[in-house]
């Protein structure tokens, strides 16, 4: 059983991909006429020229819409398809869940011919997310010990471009920080189920936090305190995009 099979079945409803983080991964693609999504989940931001993704949970895998490209049930660390077997590959927010890092960066960089697009997240930045430091750094320790440094992901693909992956104020895809700017949602079970970093925590251990943020909300102490947040229209909560040319 995965992680997913236990906490992913809420993801075609909460992890809805949003359009402006789609173009900044379908522009990092670049002119690959190939792709191959790797812990491809429910199928978020494949473009249309995904020709096979590449999943372990089955929970997730059933959540993948009508006309989705074909998948595969396997893991990133033991990729069953030829070298060079397209263009370019991408994993987007998957790889602080593989049990072999080096080997799954290594069997991307094997499949892909051209280039490999990796989402994931500064957590020397993220650890600072109001949600994190003020009200739930219970979830910190989990992703403290999860989180890829970004230098050495650069390092493991043999060099990467870094680009900031900016989360808009409205984001539809509900990952982590998607709700910066709207705390009311991180009080909705429904949309902690969609965070892994919150589902894996546990609700016991979110409860205190979670009342003291709605105890604050209910007051106007959150609005008053992050009113510098209310006039932004993006946010650098730490998402990072690599891009490797092979």
């Amino acid at each position: 059983m995965t992680t997913y099979d236990t906490i992913g079945a809420t993801y075609a409803t909460t992890r809805k991909p949003d359009p402006r983080v789609a173009a900044q991964i379908h522009q990092a693609l670049g002119d690959a006429t190939t792709v191959i999504n790797v812990g491809a989940g429910t199928g978020s931001y494949e473009p249309p020229q995904t020709v096979l993704a590449v999943e372990p949970s089955s929970v997730m895998i059933a959540q993948r819409p009508p006309g989705s490209a074909p998948v595969l049930q396997a893991c990133a660390e033991s990729i069953p398809l030829a070298d060079d077997s397209a263009d370019a590959a991408m994993a987007l927010l998957t790889v602080h869940h593989w049990t072999d890092l080096a080997a799954g960066i290594a069997e991307l960089r094997r499949v892909a011919r051209e280039r490999v697009v990796i989402l994931t997240w500064d957590q020397t930045v993220t650890r600072a997310f109001w949600l994190l430091d003020e009200y739930l750094p219970e979830a910190i320790p989990l992703d403290d010990a999860r989180a890829v440094p970004i230098d050495r992901l650069v390092t493991m693909l043999g060099g990467a471009r870094v680009e900031t992956v900016p989360v808009p104020h409205d984001c539809t895809d509900g990952f982590g920080a998607a709700y910066w700017r709207r705390p009311e949602a991180y009080l909705d079970p429904v949309v902690r189920a969609g965070m892994s970093m919150l589902a894996q925590t546990g609700e016991p251990a979110l409860q205190p936090g979670l009342a003291r943020l709605a105890d604050d909300l209910a007051t106007g102490r959150w609005h008053d305190n992050h009113a510098d947040l209310l006039a932004l229209d993006t946010l650098d909560a730490g998402y990072r995009l690599l891009i490797a040319d092979l």
